[in-house]
């Protein structure tokens, strides 16, 4: 038998990541999935619902209802694996690391439990289950290997998450993060900038700074100025087109960084700062190190140095303790801000946090009706802001994937670069994810912006010859081809879902 003979008679195992939570999820799923790759798995299609030879669970445990949702869908896997001999279930992230050896106690059928620090032995464990015939659980109680070093199937040629630290050094009382993905651990400033040289250098034009606290980057090397030396350094790289970050905390947000944002010409004029809460006493016992006049201070200073900066955040409501006039506050500081949008949440328990078994437990009526009273009030602003953007003219970067709509309606979709969404009229010629055209805005609605008018003006881009490659490449051979190391994933629009876990 020849060896082409050979490779065609071996069965190929395909696998399928699910991913919950937060950005930082989303970057270690596509390692996961660049490992199984690299062991030589390839990628069932798409809506294989489960019927995949290996299914893995990347989980988060930052809502009370996490375990359910997952011990659900482990149930639905249950009678697949029966009636497949040879399918294995794996379990990771945060709530694996959380609940460890519960897991296989409620769902025996799951072949391998691993945690957020040890994620580079899944093809290992995946394995030594299948020799030994049964369940391997390893949870690693500090980080083995900083994620970056991993292989990656990323999902972008254009755009890509590039981590500069993992873990977090706050004691927010409703977060459960530090005890999952342990104390801040940063990344040497030399390491980060060869990666993104090496994204640019295979066609990525954008990346996202990526970190649990982005901006508190340097305390674990001693650096109190290294996120905006960063920046700054990012703005030094030829052929990078667009820089964000995310999530930074308000207690870090110092002076440096806003002068590194304004005079550096790639990083983008936006800015993703969780609130939480507008209330000086809920943030005291929120633990959140600032209050209502500090963040509203670096509101104004950003705004005065960045005039059209886009400014997002992230909002808990009916927190433990929270008052009527607590709840005003709050509402005081969206009106002050206004947010060009707003993620926000009605308070959940996190099971292991102070917060979860705090006194004066909300009400889930009280909390409902004061959620329905912010998202209205946010929609409002969000739409107010939106129709400033009409009769400006943007450049886009276009975008994959982002549009419902855009066939039905003869569009494409792309970023601003405040990250602000538009949906604009596609033009004659060929126009592909990571190029960019220029517009003029004549619509505005509260989420999104549309260019009805005709393109103004297509720059076809580095970005777009990698999409294209990529592209042919995936068509030829539809399992995907790692692409080299090293590689990082594609950013959600940012910002991502979050639900506490990234939210600093």
């Amino acid at each position: 038998m020849s060896s082409s003979d050979r490779s065609q008679a071996v069965d190929v195992r395909t696998y399928e990541v699910r991913t919950y939570g937060c950005q930082m999820n989303v970057h270690d799923s596509e390692r996961l999935s660049g490992l199984l790759e690299d062991a030589g798995y390839v990628r069932a299609p798409e809506g294989s619902d489960g019927d995949a030879d290996v299914v893995v669970f990347n989980t988060c445990a930052v809502r009370e209802n996490a375990d359910n949702k997952l011990y659900g869908n482990l149930g639905h896997l249950a009678p697949k694996k029966a009636s497949r001999p040879g399918m294995q279930i794996a379990v990771g992230g945060c709530l694996a690391q959380k609940d460890r050896d519960t897991i296989v106690k409620r769902a025996p059928w799951v072949d391998v439990v691993f945690g957020t620090h040890n994620i580079g032995k899944l093809p290992v464990l995946l394995e030594r289950a299948r020799v030994q015939e049964e369940a391997q659980v390893e949870i690693a109680e500090s980080l083995e290997e900083f994620p970056s070093t991993l292989p990656t199937r990323r999902e972008s040629a254009y755009a890509a998450w590039v981590s500069i630290s993992v873990g977090c050094n706050n004691t927010c009382t409703f977060c459960i993060v530090p005890a999952l993905r342990g104390k801040e651990k940063d990344r040497r400033p030399g390491d980060i900038l060869a990666e993104v040289e090496a994204l640019v250098a295979e066609g990525v034009s954008e990346i996202t700074l990526l970190g649990q606290n982005v901006n508190a980057y340097g305390s674990d090397i001693g650096d109190r100025e290294a996120f905006s030396k960063l920046l700054r350094a990012c703005g030094k790289i030829d052929g990078l087109e667009r820089v964000r970050f995310t999530s930074p905390h308000p207690r870090d947000f110092t002076d440096d960084v806003i002068a590194a944002m304004a005079e550096t010409p790639n990083v983008m004029p936006q800015l993703h700062m969780p609130l939480q809460s507008g209330s000086d006493t809920v943030l005291k016992v929120m633990r959140r190190s600032y209050r209502q006049d500090r963040y509203l201070g670096i509101i104004e200073k950003v705004r005065a140095a960045i005039p059209h900066a886009a400014i997002t955040t992230d909002i808990i409501v009916g927190f433990p303790g929270e008052t009527e006039e607590d709840f005003e506050q709050t509402l005081h500081v969206v009106r002050e801000a206004r947010f060009a949008q707003a993620f926000t949440f009605q308070y959940s328990k996190r099971p292991g946090t102070p917060a979860a078994t705090m006194d004066g437990q909300i009400p889930k009526k009280v909390v409902q009706e004061r959620y329905e009273r912010l998202v209205a009030l946010q929609e409002e602003i969000s739409w107010e802001e939106n129709k400033k953007q009409v009769g400006r003219t943007l450049e886009l970067m276009v975008a994959e994937g982002e549009g419902r709509k855009d066939d039905a309606r003869h569009r494409l979709s792309g970023r601003a670069p405040d990250n602000r969404l538009v949906h604009f009229t596609k033009p004659d010629q060929e126009v592909r994810p990571g190029d960019v055209v220029t517009v003029e805005i004549t619509y505005a609605a509260p989420h999104h912006l549309l260019a009805e008018g005709p393109v103004l003006d297509v720059r076809r881009t580095r970005a777009g010859d990698a999409w294209e490659k990529r592209n042919a490449a995936e068509q030829a051979e539809p399992a995907g081809v790692l692409l080299g190391l090293p590689k990082v994933g594609v950013p959600e629009p940012l910002p991502v879902v979050t639900g506490g876990c990234a939210i600093d």
